[in-house]
């Protein structure tokens, strides 16, 4: 009679601790995988700050910056996940894991409990055999009642520290847990504000580049400077002055040749192709200088057809003087 209540007592405190053993085995192997995964995104993370800052070395100056600050806010990111994995795998998984050790000393204690209590179940079997044997021998029916009463006496004590005992877990057990969730969701608080934080910087450095800039250096760099409005100024300023024609047609063609080939020679080694520059140089050379030689020429040639019509017209006042 007296046992049915013990064994119903003794039947959930086992039921609970085993609950306590499998959930929080199970919740401690989760959140462990949940914080290696959460390393691994950080690893990638550090992997993806290295390719962006490689990357943002090839580019044009404005893109560059802009992918330069995206990847500092990304790395600053990735020291907070590191920080909330040291956070989670000090106030989560320890916490959990500690549990095992605990869980082990309450079986131990069920274990006394339920010898005692087998103790006194066989010294009642006990008694009950010796009054159905020797009904009339008061001296062994009275000595297997003291036995009786003491394993009684040691199972309730026992069964009263077990209960004290588990009272004790399960009052435990709701703080540890209150504390353990508590904890987890502070830590992916601070973590996720800090994250919006950094990533909304992340985000206004992507925003601040400027395509329009980007996109003249690249232009420039396709195309070589524009060098034919100079040229034409070196080519107007050359035919101003009819006086100052024939002392600075020289000059002007000096200038002319060297514009052209200044042209010439950022056009061909923009190109990086030597060897044709080089063949160019010296057909353009030879043109140019040709083109001055026979400017230079004909100016003599000019000059003496002056002089010869100048002749005739002296024959022709002394002839007619002579008439």
């Amino acid at each position: 009679m007296f046992l049915q209540p013990r064994d119903n007592q003794t039947r959930q405190i086992q039921e609970t601790v085993g609950n306590v053993e499998k959930h929080f085995g199970e919740l401690c192997q989760i959140y462990a995988g949940y914080v290696r995964k959460t390393a691994r995104l950080r690893d990638k993370a550090d992997l993806l700050v290295r390719e962006v800052n490689a990357y943002a070395d090839t580019e044009t100056p404005n893109l560059k910056h802009g992918l330069k600050g995206f990847a500092d806010e990304l790395a600053k990111l990735q020291d907070y996940r590191q920080a909330e994995v040291e956070r989670l795998e000090a106030k989560v998984i320890e916490p959990l894991k500690s549990y095992g050790a605990i869980i082990k000393l309450k079986r131990e204690d069920l274990k006394v409990t339920l010898s005692a209590r087998n103790r006194e179940a066989k010294q009642m079997a006990q008694l009950e055999k010796t009054r159905q044997r020797n009904p009339s021998d008061r001296q062994i029916i009275f000595k297997a009642e003291t036995e009786l009463q003491r394993a009684t006496m040691d199972a309730a004590r026992i069964s009263r520290q077990l209960e004290e005992t588990i009272d004790n877990f399960e009052k435990q057990k709701i703080k540890d847990i209150k504390k353990i969730f508590s904890d987890f969701v502070t830590i992916e608080m601070l973590f996720h504000g800090k994250a919006v934080e950094v990533l909304s910087a992340a985000f206004q450095h992507i925003e601040d580049i400027n395509e329009e800039k980007d996109l003249e250096v690249f232009r420039s760099s396709l195309h070589p400077p524009d060098f034919q409005s100079r040229l034409d100024i070196v080519r107007a300023n050359s035919r101003t002055g009819t006086s100052k024609r024939t002392s600075s047609s020289s000059l002007s063609q000096s200038l002319i040749f060297y514009a052209d080939l200044d042209f010439f020679v950022e056009y061909h080694y923009s190109k990086a192709n030597l060897i044709d520059f080089f063949f160019f140089f010296y057909r353009f050379a030879l043109v140019r200088f040709q083109t001055v030689g026979s400017q230079q020429i004909k100016k003599p040639e000019e000059e003496e057809e002056d002089e010869n019509d100048l002749d005739d017209e002296d024959d022709d006042e002394s002839t007619e003087g002579y008439n």
